[in-house]
């Protein structure tokens, strides 16, 4: 595809507006130990630095979305009501073009709370105690949807909120003919569930998430394929799998491969958070399903060369020239 088609997707027609984006998601402290290699169970490895950065599923794509130039993008969801999240919500306030009014503090929760370990391959691994993220209801989103709703076109949504309110949050979505968008991290119990996926236009998994909810083991294109029909069978419109350093598998009507560009990883924590935030924001200014995933692939390659989950984000200006 050409630099000059690539720029002609983001002409919309009389009848398109680029609008606001809800993402709706988790938000965490992400507490962060880098070190020469992952331990192996019962194994413990010495000599790594330690640091802490603002993460959660949600955050982090709310934050790629807004860094890639989109007006407004309204964040829901939750933190607790302790010190972790009275210092992250001033952080997420700062944000350019970050909405941050719909984001609840729970009285007698602690902020989710993501402690990650990364190797010097750049390959890490999470554990997650969700804390506030676990008690943001299906009322409290259905609530702040509502508020935030009037001028958007997409929301955006991750499954590491309770699955009864990510449901209730593209019920709303779709009654009001916005654009669903499903980041199906991590694959919880229920997420099968077909009544659900109906209510999804666009699902992005990665390889692993694509073949826990499909049985398909993606190796490469042609498995992906198959993953992605099994899911259309399903009930959604358009499939993204995301395949590391390899890029992205497009399964429409059509199946496209969109590769990444090399770069030396250092940290692949939030790449596909980045991916989906900056995707989904395109996708609000009508620059189509393979141009709005090339750039945002892009983006996803500059964030796995920077350490962290959100001060790893490139601006819109890196990855869109």
């Amino acid at each position: 595809m050409s630099q000059q088609s690539l720029d002609s997707e983001f002409e919309p027609t009389d009848d398109q507006v680029s609008q606001g984006l809800i993402v709706l998601g988790s938000i965490n402290i992400d507490l962060v130990v880098t070190g020469k290699a992952l331990p192996k169970p019962g194994e413990t490895v010495t000599g790594g630095s330690f640091f802490k950065a603002n993460g959660g599923k949600g955050a982090n794509q709310a934050v790629a979305a807004a860094r890639g130039g989109l007006s407004p993008v309204h964040l829901v969801g939750a933190v607790g009501n302790d010190q972790f999240g009275n210092n992250l919500l001033p952080e997420l306030e700062a944000e350019s073009r970050l909405d941050t009014r719909y984001i609840r503090a729970i009285e007698d929760m602690e902020t989710g709370i993501a402690v990650i370990l990364v190797g010097d391959d750049g390959e890490n691994c999470i554990s997650v105690a969700p804390g506030a993220n676990h008690a943001f209801d299906p009322e409290r989103a259905i609530e702040a949807i509502q508020n935030c709703i009037s001028g958007c076109n997409v929301l955006l949504a991750c499954t590491e909120l309770p699955l009864n309110t990510v449901r209730a949050g593209l019920e709303i979505a779709k009654s009001n003919g916005l654009l669903t968008i499903l980041n199906p991290a991590p694959v919880i119990e229920g997420l099968q569930d077909e009544s659900l996926l109906t209510l999804v236009d666009i699902i992005t998994p990665n390889e692993h998430e694509a073949a826990q909810l499909t049985g398909i083991d993606v190796t490469d294109v042609v498995s992906a394929e198959k993953a992605g029909r099994i899911l259309q069978e399903k009930g959604i419109n358009t499939v993204l799998i995301t395949v590391g350093e390899t890029g992205v598998v497009l399964i429409d009507h059509q199946v496209i491969q969109i590769p990444a560009p090399i770069v030396e990883a250092t940290d692949t924590t939030a790449a596909g958070d980045c991916f989906n935030g900056v995707f989904a924001a395109l996708m609000c200014e009508f620059a189509g399903l393979a141009t709005s995933a090339e750039y945002a692939v892009n983006a996803a390659s500059i964030s796995v060369t920077r350490p962290g989950a959100q001060p790893s984000i490139p601006i819109r200006s890196e990855f869109l020239p």
